[in-house]
């Protein structure tokens, strides 16, 4: 067994959102999502995690590795919020399992829908996701009607 192979037998995935809020930061910051998340904002962040409807850890012992966070109905959507995985261990299968077992989580029939980062358009593709040119984002500063 290779030492990559055997580090991936030693990732355990979680289904949790009791979660350490400096630990979870700090995995933002780890796998550069932190450049798009307001990790600087505690109050926020901790809402994040709380309100999500699922979330998914990986963990290398008791290192927070990975983490899908997922806002969702269970039935018909599930908006993947945030993929992060910690850049030392990213290109080893811990994003696709996290979203496998995401998916696990939700309805026969429900689909997953996510914006990905702009270092990510690549990567949803080539593990199965299809585009969708009708997506709309309204920021919060952005004037409505």
């Amino acid at each position: 067994m290779t030492s990559e192979q055997k580090m991936k037998a030693e990732i355990t995935y979680k289904v949790s959102k009791k979660l350490d809020l400096d630990e979870t930061i700090q995995l933002y910051r780890d796998s550069t999502l932190g450049q798009r998340r307001p990790v600087d904002d505690r109050n926020c962040m901790a809402q994040m995690i709380k309100d999500a409807d699922l979330i998914i850890t990986a963990w290398h012992g008791d290192l927070l590795v990975g983490i899908s966070r997922t806002l969702t109905d269970f039935c018909y959507v599930a908006y993947l919020a945030d993929l992060a995985v910690h850049q030392s261990y990213q290109k080893k299968g811990i994003g696709v399992e996290l979203m496998q077992q995401t998916r696990a989580q939700l309805g026969p029939n429900c689909m997953i829908v996510l914006l990905a980062a702009p270092a990510a358009t690549a990567y949803y593709p080539r593990v199965g996701f299809s585009n969708h040119p009708q997506a709309w984002i309204l920021h919060s500063g952005d004037k409505l009607g």
